[in-house]
C-alpha cells in the first residue's frame, strides 16, 4: 500500500489521533485480522457480529502493528491509551482510506481499475484476468472472494506505486452495494456478466438484482468502457444505462442488438476436451481469431473467458498473448470447480463455494458430460452431492425442485441430497425417474460422507455442490483426500471471505480529500 502516517489517515477519515499516534511510523500494510499484523501493520477494529476487533488491538500492536483505526480508545494493562486514529465507523473509514489510495495511484502512477460484477462467475472471471494482465504488469485482485465493503478496501490497500492493473470484485446484497463500491474505486473498465436468481429474496426479484448490477455500468464515464454479456438479455440491455462505449462478448458472431454500435468479442467451434475443458476459437475486436484451450473444467466457462478476453483486450494486452494466458490457466481458487484425481481412481469435483439455480445447472451439466466419456474412455458412473441454495426467497422451493429434475434428465446415476434446505430436490428426483435406491437424502455432511465411504468405486464422478452455509466443500475435501490424491489443480490454501465484510447503504467518498488533477452475489 502508499505508507501513510497516522496525520494522513486522520486527515482522509476525519478522525482524531490518540495514544500518541503521529509519532509511530508510517503504516504500509492493513488488516482487519489480528493474527496477519506484523511491522508497519495499521489493523483495523472492527466491530462483527461475533466479536468485536478492539479486543484484539493489544495483540496486534504486540505482533508489530504501529497503529489502530478505532472507534473508541483501548488501554493496555497499565491504562495507556494504545496508538490509534479513532473515527464512529472504522468500516466507512476503511472505504474513505480506499478512495484516497486509487485516486493518488491514478493521478500520479496511471493505475488501471477493472471492476466484475454478475449473479456468477465473479472470482473466476476476476482470476484470469489476473492472470493475462499480470503477465503484462503488477496487477492486484481480491483473495478469495473479497467483494464487499471491508474486502474491497483490502485489496485496494495491496496497491502500491508500482501497481499497473487493479482487479476488484464486486458483490452486492441489496440495491445502492454496488454504486457504493464504484465510488470507492470509478473504475475504468467495468464487466457485467450476468443476472441471475441467487439472493433474489434478499433483493425483492430478479429485476432489482439487475438494477443493482447496472449500478456498475451508470458508474462508469465517458472514458471508460463496458462490457457486457450479450448472451444474457438484462446483462445487454444495460447498454442504455451508461455513458461509456460498450464491447459485447457472447458465443454468438453478431449482436444481438445490431442498432447499439459495440465492438463484439465472441467463441466459435465451442467444444468440450477430454477432461471437460472448454475449447473454442477467440475471435476479437480487430479481427483477429486465436485457438482457446482453457484448462477449466465446464462449457460454462466460455462465458467467463470471453468476458476475460474483453477486458484484457479493452486493456491493451496483445490478442495472442490473451488466448495464450486464458489457455494456460487452470482454477486459481478454491472450491471452483476444483478437480482431484483420486490414487484409487475416483474423481472428485468440489464446486461448493457457492450456488444459485444457473450454477447448479451448469455444474450438473458438466458432470453429466464428463461421465459420458468419449471415444477413447468408457462412461463413468456419476454422483451428484447437492446442499440446498440460500436466499432464493418465494422460489426456494420451486427452484430446488427443479433440480432433482434435472438430475434425473441428465441420467446422473447417483443422487445425495444434503440438508432439509436440499430435501426438494430428492423428493422431485423421485417423482421424476423413481430411482429407488438412487436416489438419497440424508440430514447431514456426516451421514453423505459415511454412504460416500462405503459406495463411491475406481472410475466414479462425485460432484460437490452447495451454498457455502450448507458446508459441503469441506466434505468435498475431506473426500478428496480420503483416496489419496493423485493429482489436484493447484488452489490456494483459503480464500474464504474476508470476515465480517457487511453492508450499508451510500457511502461518504465524495467528502474524502482525494489527490489533485469477503459467498456477495
Amino acid at each position: 500500500m502508499i505508507e501513510m502516517t497516522a496525520a494522513q489517515i486522520a486527515q482522509v477519515t476525519g478522525g482524531r489521533t490518540v495514544g500518541g499516534a503521529e509519532e509511530r511510523p508510517a503504516v504500509e500494510h492493513v488488516t482487519t485480522d489480528s493474527r496477519e499484523a506484523r511491522p508497519g501493520t495499521l489493523f483495523v477494529a472492527k466491530p462483527g457480529e461475533v466479536t468485536d476487533g478492539h479486543e484484539y488491538v493489544g495483540a496486534a500492536l504486540a505482533a508489530g502493528a504501529v497503529l489502530a483505526l478505532a472507534e473508541r480508545e483501548v488501554r493496555d494493562a497499565a491504562g495507556a491509551v494504545y496508538p490509534a486514529v479513532l473515527v464512529p465507523d472504522v468500516v466507512e473509514a476503511m472505504g474513505r482510506l480506499a478512495a484516497w489510495t486509487v485516486a493518488q495511484l491514478r493521478a500520479e502512477h496511471g493505475l488501471t481499475v477493472v471492476a466484475v460484477t454478475g449473479s456468477v462467475g465473479k472470482t473466476t472471471t476476476k482470476d484470469l484476468l489476473k492472470g493475462v494482465l499480470g503477465a503484462e504488469g503488477p496487477t492486484v485482485a481480491p483473495r478469495g472472494s473479497y467483494n464487499g465493503e471491508v474486502g474491497v478496501p483490502l485489496t485496494v490497500f495491496e496497491a502500491d506505486a508500482r501497481t499497473r492493473y487493479l482487479v476488484v470484485e464486486m458483490g452486492a446484497t441489496r440495491i445502492g452495494n454496488i454504486d457504493y463500491l464504484c465510488r470507492m474505486v470509478r473504475p475504468d473498465i467495468g464487466i457485467v456478466l450476468c443476472v441471475g436468481s441467487a439472493h433474489a429474496g434478499e433483493f425483492g426479484g430478479v429485476a432489482n438484482i439487475a438494477r443493482a448490477k447496472g449500478e456498475l455500468v451508470e458508474a462508469l464515464g465517458a472514458d471508460g468502457v463496458a462490457v457486457l454479456n450479450d448472451d444474457d438479455p438484462a446483462v445487454r440491455l444495460m447498454h442504455a444505462r451508461t455513458a461509456a462505449p460498450v464491447v459485447f462478448f457472447g458465443e454468438s458472431p453478431e449482436n444481438t442488438q445490431p442498432e447499439v454500435p459495440a465492438a463484439r468479442v465472441h467463441a466459435s467451434g465451442v467444444r468440450l476436451g477430454p477432461g471437460g475443458s472448454p475449447e473454442f476459437t477467440l475471435h476479437l475486436p480487430d479481427g483477429s481469431a486465436h485457438p482457446v484451450r482453457s484448462r477449466l473444467i465446464g462449457e460454462h466457462h466460455v462465458s467467463n473467458l470471453l468476458a476475460a478476453a474483453a477486458a484484457a483486450f479493452v486493456a491493451g494486452v496483445a490478442p495472442e498473448r490473451i488466448a495464450a494466458s486464458l489457455s494456460a490457466q487452470g482454477p486459481a481458487s478454491r472450491w471452483r470447480m476444483e478437480r482431484t484425481e483420486r490414487a484409487d481412481g475416483v474423481t472428485v469435483v468440489n464446486d461448493a463455494y457457492n450456488a444459485n439455480p444457473q450454477s447448479m445447472r451448469a455444474a450438473l451439466q458438466t458432470l453429466a458430460q464428463l461421465g459420458r466419456g468419449t471415444a477413447g474412455a468408457p462412461a463413468r458412473r456419476t454422483w451428484a452431492v447437492l446442499g440446498g441454495m440460500h436466499e432464493l426467497g418465494e422460489t426456494t422451493v420451486e427452484d430446488h425442485d427443479a433440480l432433482g429434475r434435472m438430475v434425473v434428465r441428465l441420467n446422473i446415476s447417483k443422487l445425495v441430497a444434503v440438508g432439509e434446505l436440499a430435501r426438494p430436490v430428492y423428493d422431485a428426483a423421485q417423482l421424476e425417474g423413481s430411482w429407488g435406491n438412487e436416489a438419497t437424502w440424508v440430514a447431514s455432511a456426516e451421514e453423505a460422507e459415511e454412504i460416500l465411504r462405503h459406495e463411491l468405486a475406481p472410475g466414479d464422478i462425485v460432484l460437490f455442490k452447495s451454498s457455502n452455509a450448507a458446508g459441503l466443500r469441506l466434505l468435498g475435501d475431506r473426500v478428496a483426500a480420503a483416496g489419496g490424491p493423485a493429482h489436484q489443480d493447484p488452489a490456494p490454501p483459503n480464500d474464504a471471505p474476508a470476515r465480517g465484510d457487511h453492508w450499508r447503504s451510500a457511502g461518504p467518498f465524495v467528502n474524502a480529500p482525494l489527490a489533485a488533477g469477503e459467498e456477495r452475489p
